[in-house]
């Protein structure tokens, strides 16, 4: 049997109500108990200059960020589950708005635990410069195969998305809850985005369509590469990520699952080639389900983060949760390692059992000094006494440009100043964080998600960078601003598409 088995508080945020086993979060990070962690949000000045967000998805070309959020439990026309996705468009005046499968032009129907947007990609599929969104629905019933899963891929437009094509499952019957999870790259390098898709539940092998996706939903090419990760019930690919560590100009593929090596969970690096994705010199990192790639000390090589939020019982655990950041090279992610925990110096609070530092984290310029910054959920983190209220912690990148450095890193909550609302029992602050620059004004907003606010409707909330380094939001996105039905638990926030 693979060595943690994946209970629900140890789920990866990003499909942690997703599945027919992640209904249970509430009885996985609902149980984590924690001390009281003190709260700073002292921050670096930022210089002047604006960056370039490297992680921004824009669906209707206007240049300015937009925001893809799930609330992959809302019911829809009295289904409970069917699951909807809500779009931030950015710019000076932002809007919402929401679809599901009951959206005009978005194949199939709202139906009973279809789970619409359990995992979420975006990426320009179709070459016509604009972002299309492709969601996974991993209830989806598939003629007569029970909770087989769909991909369904919203196509950008001057307009926004409009309408819809379903990406076909080239093994029905083989798996259940195929979308889930998602990953756009290019990954053969011919400067088109591919789309690496694998199943909730019951397989290894990944799909990968390559060579662009139409909107008929015939897509240039398909292949699937089997990593080395267990298959079976609770098995498979639980989280996907992609970015070009080795610097060759083609996007890898990061992969978690449980190693049939010694059945441990494990992060796997699958480079990408001229022909695409390859197992040819897959290399193991430390576990963790959530990952990110990005470039922090401005080598030309992505560095992989890794968020291991166990508090023992594996290799690399820390209590409270544990961050990595492991250095890439020309050879792939073979650099030095950076541990980050929250009893590193300057982290603010400290690692306490069922903490969950780590549980999601995202890369972007926060303070627009052309410097990557790194933003960590914590959402067990318990507050003045206040369980599992969560928060978030940002880690900046260092002024020199030598990486990511813990001094001045800065923890906020939602009885921070400048942040909306106040810390309640099971709001789960930080169930995902994201980082756009949804103003466009240069510096990248941190986008934090409550999964279980207003008894589990779920909210999200921006906090908007400022020229001081600090975050600042005006009010939060509940289930009633986006129209979002309060039936059962829609748990708007518990993911954010990248």
């Amino acid at each position: 049997m693979p060595k943690h088995k994946r209970t629900p508080s140890h789920r990866p945020s990003r499909l942690a109500t997703a599945t027919a086993t992640a209904v249970a979060l509430t009885g996985g990070l609902l149980t984590l108990t924690a001390t009281t962690a003190t709260t700073a949000t002292a921050a670096p000045k930022a210089p002047a200059a604006p960056a370039t967000q490297p992680d921004d998805a824009d669906f209707n070309g206007d240049g300015a960020a937009d925001l893809a959020t799930s609330a992959p439990h809302a019911n829809v026309s009295g289904k409970d589950k069917a699951g909807q996705v809500v779009v931030t468009y950015g710019g000076t005046q932002q809007r919402h708005v929401t679809y599901s499968q009951n959206s005009a032009g978005v194949p199939g129907t709202a139906e009973k635990g279809d789970i619409f947007g359990a995992d979420t990609a975006y990426g320009d599929f179709d070459s016509d410069g604009y972002d299309d969104l492709a969601v996974g629905a991993i209830g989806e019933d598939v003629g007569s195969d029970a909770d087989g899963g769909t991909v369904q891929v919203l196509w950008g437009s001057p307009s926004g998305l409009s309408g819809g094509s379903t990406i076909t499952d080239p093994r029905p019957t083989k798996h259940d809850g195929f979308g889930g999870p998602l990953q756009a790259g290019d990954f053969d390098g011919d400067g088109k985005d591919d789309l690496a898709v694998a199943a909730a539940s019951g397989a290894a092998t990944i799909d990968i369509f390559d060579g662009g996706i139409k909107r008929s939903g015939a897509t240039g090419g398909r292949y699937s590469v089997l990593p080395p990760i267990h298959s079976g019930e609770g098995a498979g690919a639980f989280n996907l990520h992609s970015g070009d560590v080795n610097g060759d100009g083609k996007d890898d593929l990061l992969v978690d699952g449980y190693s049939t090596a010694d059945d441990y969970n494990a992060n796997l690096w699958l480079p990408g080639s001229a022909n695409g994705v390859t197992t040819n010199g897959v290399q193991r990192l430390p576990a963790g389900y959530i990952t990110d790639v990005g470039d922090t000390d401005g080598d030309g090589y992505g560095d992989v983060i890794i968020g291991l939020t166990w508090d023992d019982g594996i290799d690399g655990a820390h209590k409270g949760g544990t961050v990595y950041v492991v250095k890439g090279n020309a050879n792939g992610p073979y650099g030095d390692s950076q541990a980050i925990t929250q009893d590193t110096a300057g982290v603010p609070g400290g690692g306490e059992t069922g903490d969950s530092f780590g549980a999601e984290l995202d890369l972007g310029d926060i303070n627009g000094d052309g410097h990557l910054d790194l933003v960590v959920g914590t959402p067990g983190e318990n507050l003045d006494g206040v369980t599992d209220a969560g928060s978030v912690t940002v880690i900046y990148g260092a002024a020199d440009g030598s990486g990511l450095s813990t001094k001045g890193a800065a923890l906020y909550s939602q009885n921070s100043p400048g942040v909306p609302n106040s810390n309640e029992k099971n709001d789960f602050f930080g169930h995902d964080v994201h980082i756009d620059d949804l103003n466009g004004d240069g510096r990248g907003d941190v986008i934090a998600g409550a999964s279980g606010e207003n008894g589990s409707n779920g909210a999200f909330y921006t906090l908007t960078s400022h020229t001081d380094g600090t975050l600042k939001g005006t009010t939060g996105t509940y289930t009633s601003t986006v129209g979002i039905s309060s039936s059962g638990t829609p748990r708007l926030g518990t993911n954010f598409a990248d």
